[in-house]
């Protein structure tokens, strides 16, 4: 397996997605990301439930915004933060 840094994982597809987007959907304006991001690791025993998270994740939204789920993830694990970095 290849090690790479997680800003420069987010970095490429960030790139490689906004590409995507912008060449293949018909759009009024350009995509592109905001110039953050946020990485959590996840270990190997939990891999099929991020997946049915991820499977599931427009329904769970309907429930809990993004933000309020960062924000709660943020605090469960105890990491600081300062709210004027969190959203564009």
């Amino acid at each position: 397996m290849t090690a790479i840094a997680v800003a420069d994982f987010v970095r490429q597809l960030k790139a490689s997605t906004s590409k995507h987007i912008n060449v293949e959907k018909e759009r009024r304006w350009p995509f592109h990301w905001q110039d953050g991001y946020g990485a959590f690791t996840v270990s190997r025993s939990k891999v099929d439930a991020v997946i049915d998270y991820i499977d599931r994740q427009m329904e769970h939204h309907n429930k809990q915004s993004l933000q309020d789920e960062y924000l709660k993830m943020l605090a469960d694990n105890d990491i600081e933060y300062d709210r004027k970095y969190l959203w564009e």
